[in-house]
């Protein structure tokens, strides 16, 4: 029987500031946690979910600071190793859905992920502004993937299609997912694109506000257990949201 109190609180918390105590590596993981593995599908899937609010399930986390309950922690993959900083929560369950969200928002440069071959690819996420605003369409194919260079090639190498500039953005009407929770610079760049032109900037603000505010407002359940939980009772934890045996 596992001995000692295991404590735990759950609450909403931004998405945008989990990833941002990510980033500040407060949030990390531990080092007996297996690798990030999410495809280039599910990348986009998560992105669509989250740009139409719908739930994502929940994150499990374990507050630091118990020297009975000690485990190495390292850095989301993404991050550097250095500086060693001393986390304040590790991630028990959710680390897949975080690390794909934080490299495809956050991180600079291009996604490392698969495709459907299980071949390593670089990418770059982007949605499409009109195709998003139409209610005809499947959200997930509002999301292009576009390889590192931002360009795409027909099966010649011939490039089909160039959105390696700010400008060739704007004119695609193609919006990079890292600027989501910084979107005021690209928004200026696309109004003076367009001369402000009224009709663009009416499908920019409605833009806004379907999918933009989405993500500022976007919320995750996280359930946290105190630093007093036994170490026993966190690896059963671990063990069981990580075999699909409960805590899911």
């Amino acid at each position: 029987m596992t001995s000692g109190i295991t404590s735990f609180q759950s609450n909403k918390v931004f998405l945008k500031d989990i990833l941002g105590e990510i980033n500040e590596r407060k949030i990390q993981l531990p080092d007996f946690q297996r690798g990030w593995v999410w495809d280039d599908n599910r990348i986009r899937s998560l992105l669509s979910s989250v740009s139409l609010s719908f739930p994502i399930g929940a994150v499990m986390m374990l507050e630091t600071g118990n020297r009975e309950c000690r485990f190495k922690p390292r850095p989301i993959e993404g991050l550097s190793a250095e500086p060693v900083i001393e986390p304040d929560k590790l991630i028990l369950d959710g680390q897949q859905r975080l690390t794909a969200l934080f490299q495809a928002l956050i991180k600079p440069g291009a996604v490392v992920t698969e495709d459907i071959k299980k071949k390593t690819i670089y990418r770059h996420y982007y949605f499409d502004i009109e195709k998003c605003l139409n209610p005809d369409e499947d959200r997930e194919e509002c999301i292009r993937s576009i390889p590192e260079d931002k360009c795409v090639r027909n099966f010649r190498g011939d490039v089909d299609e160039d959105y390696s500039t700010p400008d060739k953005e704007y004119a695609a009407g193609l919006f990079p997912v890292k600027q989501l929770y910084d979107s005021f610079p690209w928004r200026e760049g696309y109004d003076e694109y367009w001369d402000y032109d009224k009709s663009k900037t009416r499908t920019f603000n409605q833009f806004y506000k379907e999918v933009i505010q989405r993500f500022e407002q976007y919320q995750l359940p996280v359930i946290e257990m105190g630093k007093e939980t036994p170490k026993e009772a966190v690896c059963l934890v671990f063990e069981k949201v990580n075999t699909g045996g409960g805590y899911r």
